[in-house]
C-alpha cells in the first residue's frame, strides 16, 4: 500500500499572519497555482485512486484540484483536520500572546487549550486516522491523503511508530508532499517534503 501525503497550498491566513489551526480560511491565488502544479505532477508520478481530505477549505480545495486532474473518487474524513487550537485559532501570535500567555515551562502534553484539544488527543486522533487508512481503504493500493502541518507531523510519527511525546516533528512546505508505503509488513519511507514541482 502506498500512502502520498500532501499538504494544502497557501492560505490566507498565511499572508495574515493568525494561527490558523481550525481557522477555515481558504486558498490564495497562489495556493490554487500550487495545487495545479502538484495536482498535475502527481497524474504523472503517483496517480492515487482515491483521494482522502480533510474538511478545512484549504485542504478541501487542494483535494478538489487534486481530483479535477485524477478523477478519482474524493472522501472527506473528519480526523484529517488540523489542530484544535480554540480561542487561538483566527488570532494574530501578537492578540495570542496577550490574551492567552503560554505557561511557564510551555503547556503540558495532556492540557487542552480553551475549546481546544491537547497534544496527545491530538496525536491519538493522528493514530487513530493513520489505522482507519491502511485497514479501510487498503484494497485501493494508493491512496492520496490532503491535510495539514500539524496533522501531517503527526501521521508521520504513527507512520514511524514515535512515542506519544518526543522531540520529532516533520515540516511540510505548501502542497508539499511525502510518500509512505506499507510492503510485507515493512514501512518504507520513499521520500519526505518533495515540492519540486514547485520549481
Amino acid at each position: 500500500m502506498v500512502l502520498l501525503i500532501i499538504r494544502h497550498g497557501q492560505s490566507e491566513a498565511d499572508l495574515l499572519g493568525v494561527h490558523e489551526g481550525r481557522a477555515d480560511f481558504p486558498l490564495t491565488e497562489l495556493g490554487h497555482s500550487q495545487a495545479k502544479k502538484m495536482a498535475k505532477y502527481v497524474a504523472e508520478h503517483f496517480p492515487p485512486r482515491i483521494i482522502l481530505s480533510s474538511p478545512l477549505k484549504r485542504a478541501k480545495n487542494t483535494a478538489t484540484i487534486l481530483q479535477d486532474e485524477i478523477g478519482c473518487e474524493l472522501k472527506i474524513e473528519l480526523d484529517l483536520i488540523e489542530f484544535n487550537n480554540g480561542v487561538l485559532a483566527g488570532l494574530t501570535k501578537e492578540e495570542a500572546l496577550l490574551k492567552y500567555p503560554l505557561p511557564e515551562g510551555g503547556r503540558p502534553p495532556h492540557i487542552a487549550i480553551q475549546n481546544g484539544e491537547s497534544e496527545l488527543e491530538f496525536r491519538f486522533r493522528a493514530e487513530r486516522i493513520f489505522h482507519k487508512i491502511i485497514t479501510e481503504y487498503q484494497q485501493f493500493k494508493r491512496v492520496a491523503i490532503v491535510s495539514h502541518g500539524g496533522s501531517i507531523s503527526n501521521f508521520l510519527k504513527a507512520f514511524l511508530n514515535q512515542s506519544n511525546h518526543n522531540e520529532f516533528k516533520y515540516a511540510t512546505g505548501d502542497t508539499g508532499m511525502h510518500l509512505l508505503e506499507i510492503r510485507d509488513h515493512l514501512r518504507i519511507v520513499k521520500f519526505l517534503n518533495i515540492q519540486e514541482h514547485l520549481v
